[in-house]
């Protein structure tokens, strides 16, 4: 599992990015898998640029935003602009600090908890009936098939749902801010939320604490969350996570 995190380096800022952010100071803080940078923009903003031919729909992220912001802690869109070299999408800052920032790497344990009571709150706050977005198991794998790759056809049976939520779609620990106290503030990078079993989030959540804290924190993750672990659902889950 490749982790994203913030630059090694110096970055070569975009003149998109640049004319967006108005004259302001812009720090890189987050590079991605695929060369997408995320900047501070001063002290208010967020700006995210992903390449041109970057399978990252900034367009899709901004109509998710707008959608969750009436009914969770979610950062608000400004502006979305694209040019030949990239597109970017600017947006409001939100209170709190990532989860893998270092002052909770050194403090996993209060991380997790805080992720696993973010989830279950975004969970329960957004509704499902009036969600316009799909994260369910046949549209992530006939997405994957029209990007080029080749799920494994054993992935199309699915366990029977557990509970339908409006999932966040990328729910990594560094996708949940907390303030300094250890509470989680707001969610971030909802470029997939949609409707889907809880289980497509609570898979990759506790995955994560792997990747980002160097050790399994499932059972703790999912008892601030409040609900028992569940192995078939886990694998299943991180399965197509792989795949997709």
């Amino acid at each position: 599992m490749e982790i994203t995190g913030p630059p090694a380096g110096p970055v070569r800022v975009p003149p998109l990015a640049r004319r967006l952010a108005t004259g302001a100071a812009l720090d890189a803080v987050w590079e991605n898998e695929v060369g997408g940078i995320t900047f501070r923009v001063g002290d208010d903003r967020y700006l995210k640029w992903t390449p041109a031919g970057a399978p990252i729909d900034l367009t899709a992220e901004r109509d998710r935003l707008l959608w969750a912001a009436p009914h969770t802690p979610v950062p608000r869109p400004l502006a979305l602009e694209a040019d030949e070299d990239g597109s970017c999408l600017v947006t409001e800052a939100v209170r709190g600090r990532s989860a893998v920032d270092d002052r909770w790497l050194a403090d996993p344990e209060t991380a997790v908890r805080a992720i696993g009571r973010g989830l279950r709150a975004l969970h329960d706050a957004l509704p499902v009936e009036s969600c316009p977005f799909d994260f369910s198991v046949p549209e992530r794998l006939e997405r994957a098939r029209s990007a080029g790759l080749s799920p494994d056809p054993a992935l199309e049976e699915a366990p029977p749902i557990d509970r339908l939520v409006v999932c966040h779609g990328d729910a990594c620990a560094p996708n949940t801010l907390l303030d300094d106290s250890g509470e989680w503030t707001a969610h971030v990078d909802l470029g997939r939320l949609g409707v889907a079993d809880r289980w497509a989030d609570l898979a990759v959540a506790t995955w994560s604490t792997e990747w980002n804290y160097g050790a399994d924190w499932t059972d703790l993750l999912l008892e601030a969350y409040g609900a028992a672990r569940d192995e078939e659902r886990i694998a299943y889950y991180r399965a197509v996570w792989d795949a997709t």
